[in-house]
């Protein structure tokens, strides 16, 4: 699996990328964390507000600060 976290590299998106990878050992899964901070390859997903979350290059949420369990529903 491969996660993206779409942002300028703000506080919100690193507080997301922490949820993120908190979530993915506790739930055991195999996945590639990235943060894009790019704004050409954050514009190719369309998103209004970040941080953005991409899962396997599905949009998933944007402008949201997802806890832990948040995110592991997402898996």
């Amino acid at each position: 699996m491969i996660i993206k976290v779409l942002g300028p590299g703000c506080d919100r998106c690193k507080s997301l990328e922490e949820s993120i990878n908190a979530a993915v050992r506790e739930a055991g899964v195999a996945a590639i964390v990235e943060m894009v901070e790019d704004n050409k390859e954050i514009e190719k997903f369309k998103v209004k507000s970040t941080p953005a979350l991409v899962i396997d290059e599905k949009f998933v949420s944007a402008g949201k600060q997802l806890s832990v369990q948040d995110v592991k529903t997402l898996f």
